[in-house]
């Protein structure tokens, strides 16, 4: 059988660590998504400011009008 370890509370000291790591966890991930929202946006932007060429569909012929 498994021996489960004994819980006790954390002590103020404990939980102010544990509240700081979450903390600076929460501000890295924060800034993660921050950066992939403007990276995406920036991305959009490319894309959509780009004019493709648009070229004859295969099988088309391409006539002159003068």
């Amino acid at each position: 059988m498994i021996q489960l370890p004994e819980t006790r509370p954390l002590t103020a000291a404990e939980t102010d660590a544990l509240r700081a790591r979450q903390r600076e966890r929460n501000r890295v991930m924060a800034l993660i998504l921050g950066f992939l929202v403007i990276l995406f946006f920036a991305i959009s932007i490319v894309k959509i400011a780009q004019k493709p060429e648009h070229a004859p569909a295969e099988g088309t012929l391409q006539t002159e009008h003068s």
